[in-house]
């Protein structure tokens, strides 16, 4: 697991306070629940909540991004999700994070109080429809990732950074925020293989890479086909 970086206790407490208190809007619409959060800056690889603590609050990435993860008990750290600008993450289904959440890099992160958005959603038919959304939005992210969990390393490669091409809006050239040894952790591989089987990738023609973070999409096809 990384080591984190602290972060001011009284910093923390004051935005979660501020967020706890914010209410909702007199003429709520679909963008309401976020209108309702408090941004809250994290630095790189600092945690934004922790593995059982109290699921008290929604979270909406502005800028940077999130990584959320699970330690398992032999030790090694397996990565459930990455969020970047625009995701909303830290929807559970009980009162408790199923896994912690750290920023991969500097991020502003709105806090959202969980109690006052759903509230706001007993009430009002957008709000109660936006929030359905963002939850078959994530029911849908984990049931993906349970699917390419079981492709073959090549395959979970190029589906990922077609994953990531799509989220970034990018056609073609991209930088990914997260490090190797995170896409690994994601896609249930070694980082060994990670970096085999992007050299191989790009020996292909299939992509290029700039640096360890760009990536250039040179076939798409090629990685279309890989994907299943």
């Amino acid at each position: 697991m990384l080591t984190q970086t602290a972060i001011p206790s009284g910093l923390k407490r004051q935005a979660i306070a501020m967020a706890g208190r914010t209410t909702a809007p007199a003429h709520a619409d679909h963008g309401s629940i976020e209108l309702m959060g408090v941004a809250m800056h994290f630095g790189r690889n600092v945690e934004i909540y922790g593995e059982n603590e109290p699921a008290e609050y929604l979270y909406k990435v502005i800028s940077g991004s999130v990584r959320t993860y699970k330690v398992l008990s032999d030790g090694r750290r397996q990565v459930g999700a990455f969020y970047l600008p625009g995701d909303v993450f830290g929807l559970e289904v009980g009162d408790r994070h199923a896994f912690s959440a750290e920023a991969i890099v500097d991020s502003t992160i709105s806090i959202i109080k969980r109690s006052t958005v759903e509230a706001l959603a007993a009430r009002d038919n957008h709000v109660a429809r936006h929030l359905w959304a963002l939850t078959a939005q994530e029911l849908k992210r984990v049931q993906d990732h349970i699917l390419l969990l079981i492709k073959t390393a090549q395959e979970r490669v190029a589906s990922f950074l077609l994953e990531m091409a799509s989220r970034t809006s990018c056609d073609k050239a991209f930088e990914l925020p997260m490090s190797r040894q995170d896409i690994a952790d994601y896609l249930g591989l070694t980082i060994e293989t990670v970096s085999r089987t992007l050299t191989h990738l790009e020996n292909t023609a299939a992509i290029e890479l700039p640096s360890s973070r760009q990536v250039v999409l040179r076939n798409r096809a090629a990685l279309g086909r890989l994907n299943g």
